[in-house]
């Protein structure tokens, strides 16, 4: 049987920092912060549920972002 992959580490990064940041800004600063995936949301989207690690979701109203969540 094969191994169960090690699932990557996450940045050592708070969610919250990015709220009120341009949308744009607010991606390449994950990015060089280490966020493999960044994915960028309109308010009330229908996502599903599943943890994602080493994904970092931004909700973004009026071009900045409202909320950020990691997963």
């Amino acid at each position: 049987m094969a191994p169960i992959p090690t699932p990557s580490a996450e940045p050592d990064d708070n969610p919250d920092a990015y709220v009120g940041l341009a949308a744009g800004r607010a991606e390449d600063l994950a990015r060089e912060r280490g966020w493999p995936t960044v994915r960028s949301l309109p308010p009330g989207a229908i996502i599903t549920m599943e943890y994602r690690v080493g994904r970092l979701n931004f909700e973004v109203k009026d071009g900045r972002v409202a909320r950020a969540w990691k997963g």
